[in-house]
């Protein structure tokens, strides 16, 4: 005899299929961090619900400051990218990205595309239109810095399409 009883055999068949949902929960968790060989100096932080209907694919914000400067840690899952946006301001304003992980894209209207990598800065003047986002094999991480200035407003326009998005190597 297997088991000496039921009792101990339903006990048995309930653990095993707990350490699977714990085992298939953690698998699925690990799915959605940044991996760790990027060595990304912030949390990866929250999915990024507020701002989901302006991005294709999934992205993490985590908010570093919010006084003074806005500081934004901002990671995009393989293939994600955000809409086309602008910037506004009446004086000052703008966007300044501060790669520190992964590999990415940023583009400005009628410009081609420009590959981010580790350690690349991009500053984006009040008034670009623009996208950036994660290349289609790669995790990407930035920090956004949004430059002070008078009456700042972020304009979210249309989708990058994948037909646009998928020309990029």
């Amino acid at each position: 005899m297997l088991f000496p009883t039921i009792k101990t055999a339903v006990r048995m068949s309930l653990f095993a299929l707990s350490m699977l949902f714990l085992s298939l929960s953690s698998a699925y968790a690990d799915e959605n961090k940044i991996p760790a060989e990027l060595n990304s100096p912030f949390a990866q932080g929250e999915p990024n619900t507020r701002y989901v209907q302006y991005f294709i694919g999934n992205s993490y914000l985590n908010r570093l400051s919010s006084k003074g400067v806005s500081i934004a840690n901002v990671t995009f899952e393989p293939a994600c990218r955000n809409n086309w946006h602008i910037h506004h301001a009446t004086k000052g304003g703008g966007q300044i990205l501060l790669c520190t992980a992964g590999r990415g894209w940023y583009q400005e209207w009628d410009k081609p595309a420009r590959e981010l990598k580790t350690g690349d800065v991009v500053i984006i003047p009040a008034g670009t239109k623009h996208w950036h986002g994660a290349a289609k094999d790669s995790w990407f991480v930035h920090l956004s810095v949004e430059v002070p200035g008078e009456n700042n407003s972020n304009e979210w326009l249309e989708p990058v399409t994948d037909e646009e998005y998928n020309k990029l190597p």
